[in-house]
Parts: structure tokens; sequence; C-alpha cells
């Protein structure tokens, strides 16, 4: 599986200057926020395949006008072809106004979707805006990762961790960091490409419904 994600900037080359071969063989795309709607709506258009999105610090505009045709997985697990996305959007808070939370406030939303997780057996990737405190992160409180994002990592030990936020030209940028235990870390800054051996989501899937079948027990 090939997953075109992308983040926090409108790639020209995906967009004014698309040609059909730069896409090639993408099956899914993820939006880690801060995008124009068009620019997902182009996206999902001319690559004709789903686009999942979690909302970031600058998108309140999807209230009025919310990227048509696309999918919103903010504070929701949603599965494509037996793969797992966890959405969480938006940043610290830095001031007043919608997505953006303090700590306490991003722990909330998770123990709201408690329910949802264990539904469906936790998750293979986590979709956020927002880095997790200490991998990827700034000093700056605007772009100060959430704390409670290790904890997930940590407990339901996804594959993936995707987010956007920390902008290539800040210095220091990374695009892949290994998590401690294993998850990687990427910044989706701009655009990147993800590829997953078919095998190993055979495999995921595998264990996911053995994991299923004795909960539901």
């Amino acid at each position: 599986m090939k997953i075109l994600v992308v983040s926090d900037y409108e790639n020209p080359g995906l967009w004014e200057y698309w040609r059909e071969e730069k896409t090639e063989g993408i099956d899914l795309i993820i939006s880690c926020g801060d995008l124009n709607h068009n620019y997902l709506e182009f996206l999902t258009t001319v690559i004709n395949k789903p686009l999942l999105y979690v909302r970031g610090n600058h998108d309140t505009s999807y209230d009025k006008k919310p990227p048509e045709g696309c999918i919103d997985i903010d504070d929701q697990v949603y599965t494509y072809k037996g793969i797992r996305f966890l959405g969480l959007g938006g940043s610290m808070r830095y001031r007043t106004g919608d997505d953006m939370y303090s700590e306490e406030e991003m722990q909330k939303r998770i123990k709201n979707m408690r329910k949802i997780i264990k539904k469906s057996n936790g998750f293979d990737f986590l979709v956020t805006h927002s880095p997790a405190l200490g991998y990827g992160d700034r000093n700056d409180i605007a772009h100060t990762g959430f704390a409670c994002f290790n904890d997930l990592i940590e407990e339901y030990k996804p594959m993936y961790m995707l987010y956007g936020h920390v902008h290539q030209d800040y210095g220091d940028f990374k695009r892949i960091i290994k998590h401690e235990n294993g998850c990687m870390l990427v910044n989706c800054y701009d655009r990147y490409v993800i590829e997953i051996d078919d095998e190993r989501i055979r495999e995921e899937n595998m264990r996911n419904t053995s994991s299923w079948k004795f909960w539901k027990k």
C-alpha cells in the first residue's frame, strides 16, 4: 500500500503542475492539517483515491467549507483495507480560538474515545497535526507536542504516527523519528510517500481479527 501524506504546504507540483505520473500507484491520501480545502478536494479528485484528514490549528474555515469528497477522521477510528487510523487534530493551545487544546483538553478527547478505540481493538496509525512531546516538536508553546500522544503510542503500539505543524524551514527538521517503542513518527510537512508491505498488512489484519475475536468473548 502506498500512502501519500501531506500537511501545512500546498505543493505546486501536486496542484498547479500536477501530472498523473507524479501520484501513480497511490492507494490512499492522508492530510495532517493546515491545508486549503480546495487542495484536498483536488488531490482526491485527480488521484481518485480516498483522502482522510484531521484539522490543523489554522483550519477553522472547514467549519463553513469542509473539503468535499474527503473523510474527516478527527475523534474517530477509521478503517481502510484493514488498517485502522485514529485521528486527533489540532495543536497545543497558545491563544484563544478553535482547533487548539491544552494538554488536559487533549487528554479529555482521548478519554472520550476510549470505547471507540477498544471496539476497534486499537489502531495502526495515529494521525495528528501536532507532534508528540519530545519527538520532533519545538520549545515554543505553539509547537510543543502533547505528552498524551506518547501515552497512546506506548499503550497501543501503532506502526506509524503521522503529524505536521513543524515546518521544514523552522530548522532541525527531521522527516522520520523512531519512537522508543518502535513506532515510526513521520513529519508530513509538504508531501511524503509511505509504503507498507502487503505482507505486513496481512499480518496486522490477522492479528487484529484474532484479538477482536478474543475481545468479543
